[in-house]
C-alpha cells in the first residue's frame, strides 16, 4: 500500500540520468566505512559518502515540519509548495527554469511528508555547480506566480476530485480520520477539495520561511565529489536560508484503540479494505523486534502469513500486505487488500484470525529465524545504488539514529530473541485491528 502520509511527486527523469543511477553502485559494508560527517565552512552539516565509481552526485534532504505545519483550516499547503518550488525562480520562469533542468539531466524534486519537507538531487558530476545553483533558487527565490499556481492547483483538484471515487485513497483518508482525529495526522497531505481553492500565495510565502530554514535541515550526499568542493557546493545552496525556523508546535499522539470498524459505501465492483491500529515509534527500544515480527505476518510479500492464508490457500484477494508506519509524534501499523464485494467478509475473517492467531502465540521460532536472515541478507540489495544509500542515510538522520548504524543493524536484528518477538506481536495486535471497508453494501454485494 502506498504511504498514506505522502503523494508522489511529478518529476522528469532523463533518460541518460536514469541510466547512470542503475549504475551506481556500493555495497552497505563500503559505505560504513565511507561515511563522513561533514561540516562545510558555513556550517551545514552532511552525512557523505565519497564515491567515484561512475561520474554521478546524488543528495537527499529534508527540513523538519512538513504538512503537520500545514493551518488548521488549510492542509494542502505544504503539496503545493513542493509542486511549485521548480515552477520558476531566481531569474528564469517555470520554462526556463525546466528547459535548464532538461538540457542537463538534472533530476530535481520536492515533497510533503508529514514531519518534513523533502528533496532530492541528482546530476552527473560536471553539472554539479549548474544543479546546486537551480536548488538554490527553488529554495530562496521561488516564484508562485499567478498563472502557475492556478496551474498546479488545478491538477491537484483534478486529483482530489479522482481520490472521491478510488476506493483505496477513500479508505486511506477515513482511517487517517478514525486513527488520529483532529490532529494534523489526521489531514491528507494534498489537502481537501474545499481547502486547496483557499491557499493563498501568501500562505505558501509563510509556509516557506517558517519551515525552509538551516535549524531544521538534514543532508545526506552519494556521489563524486570530493568534501572540500561539496562543502562549498551546500554553503551556496543553503547558507543564504534563514538560520531558525518558527514552528508550530505538534503534540505526540496514540492512534485511536482498537477494534473499530467503519464502512464507506461506494459502487464498484472490488472492495478495498484498510485495516491497522497503534504501531511502535522508532526510537522505542523495542522497534526491531516489532519490525521482525511484522515481516512474518504481513511484510514479507509472498512469504507473509497474510499472504499465504488469504492468497495462496483461499484466493481472496491478489494481494495482502501490512507495514510499520512510524512518525515523529506516532506510529501505526496499515494493511491493504482488494477483493470481490461478496467475499469481503471472508477476507476480512482471514484476515482477523491470523492477527488473533499471532497476538495470541507469536511467531515459531523457524519463522523468526527466516525473517532475521532475511534481513541481514537484504541490507546488501536494500542499498546497492548511490540513491538508494543517500536515501538511507537521510532516514537514519531523521529516526535519530547514528552514523554507523549500517555496520550496528545487523547485530540488533540478532539480537531479537523469540521472546521479544511475541511480547512484541502481543503489543502490536493483541487488541484487534480499526478496519476501513469501502465498497458495495453487504445486500448489495449479495445481490
Amino acid at each position: 500500500m502506498t504511504h498514506p502520509f505522502l503523494r508522489a511527486r511529478r518529476a522528469a527523469l532523463s533518460v541518460a540520468t536514469g541510466a547512470v543511477l542503475a549504475l551506481a553502485t556500493i555495497s552497505p559494508s563500503q559505505a560504513a566505512a565511507k561515511i563522513q560527517h561533514l561540516i562545510s565552512p558555513g556550517g551545514i552539516e552532511a552525512w557523505f559518502v565519497q564515491d567515484a565509481t561512475v561520474p554521478l552526485i546524488a543528495m537527499e534532504y529534508s527540513f523538519a515540519g512538513g504538512s503537520a505545519q500545514d493551518l488548521h483550516d488549510k492542509p494542502g499547503v505544504a503539496n503545493l509548495v513542493g509542486d511549485l518550488l521548480d515552477e520558476g525562480s531566481g531569474d528564469l520562469d517555470s520554462k526556463t527554469f525546466h528547459e535548464r533542468l532538461d538540457r542537463r539531466a538534472i533530476e530535481l524534486r520536492f515533497s510533503a511528508g508529514p514531519d518534513t519537507f523533502h528533496g532530492s538531487l541528482r546530476m552527473l558530476r560536471d553539472n554539479k555547480d549548474e544543479a546546486f545553483d537551480l536548488l538554490r533558487m527553488a529554495l530562496t527565490s521561488p516564484h508562485f506566480d499567478t498563472a502557475d499556481v492556478e496551474r498546479i492547483r488545478s491538477q491537484v483538484m483534478s486529483g482530489l476530485r479522482r481520490d472521491t471515487t478510488n476506493p483505496t485513497s477513500l479508505a486511506s483518508r477515513k482511517f487517517l480520520e478514525i486513527a488520529f482525529g483532529d490532529h494534523p495526522y489526521g489531514r491528507q497531505t494534498n489537502g481537501k477539495l474545499d481547502s486547496v481553492p483557499t491557499i493563498t500565495v501568501a500562505d505558501m510565502k509563510d509556509y516557506v520561511g517558517r519551515v525552509l530554514t538551516k535549524d531544521g535541515l538534514k543532508v545526506a550526499v552519494v556521489g563524486d565529489v570530493d568534501p572540500a568542493t561539496l562543502g562549498k557546493l551546500l554553503d551556496h545552496t543553503f547558507g543564504a536560508l534563514p538560520a531558525k525556523g518558527n514552528l508550530v508546535a505538534i503534540p505526540d499522539i496514540d492512534a485511536a484503540k482498537p477494534p473499530q470498524l467503519a464502512f464507506v459505501p461506494l459502487d464498484v465492483p472490488q472492495t478495498v479494505i484498510t485495516f491497522g491500529g497503534p504501531g511502535v515509534k522508532r526510537s522505542d527500544p523495542n522497534f526491531m523486534a516489532a519490525y521482525v515480527v511484522n515481516h512474518i505476518l504481513g511484510g514479507g510479500g509472498l512469504s507473509s502469513r497474510l499472504y499465504r492464508e488469504v492468497r495462496e490457500k483461499r484466493g481472496l484477494a491478489y494481494s495482502v500486505s501490512e507495514s510499520l508506519l512510524w512518525m515523529e509524534h506516532s506510529a501505526v501499523f496499515i494493511g491493504n487488500t482488494g477483493t470481490r464485494a461478496d467475499r469481503a467478509g471472508d477476507t476480512m475473517d482471514v484476515i482477523e484470525k491470523e492477527v488473533c492467531r499471532i497476538a495470541e502465540e507469536g511467531p515459531t521460532q523457524k519463522e523468526l529465524d527466516e525473517a532475521k536472515s532475511y534481513f541481514k541478507g537484504s541490507q546488501m540489495l536494500a542499498l546497492d545504488t548511490s540513491s538508494k544509500l543517500a536515501q538511507a542515510l537521510l532516514q537514519y538522520q531523521q529516526d535519530k539514529l547514528p552514523i554507523d548504524y549500517i555496520e550496528k543493524r545487523n547485530a540488533i536484528v540478532d539480537a531479537v530473541t523469540l521472546d521479544d518477538a511475541k511480547a512484541a506481536a502481543k503489543r502490536l495486535w493483541g487488541q484487534g485491528l480499526l478496519t476501513v471497508i469501502v465498497g458495495r453494501s453487504p445486500r448489495a454485494a449479495a445481490e
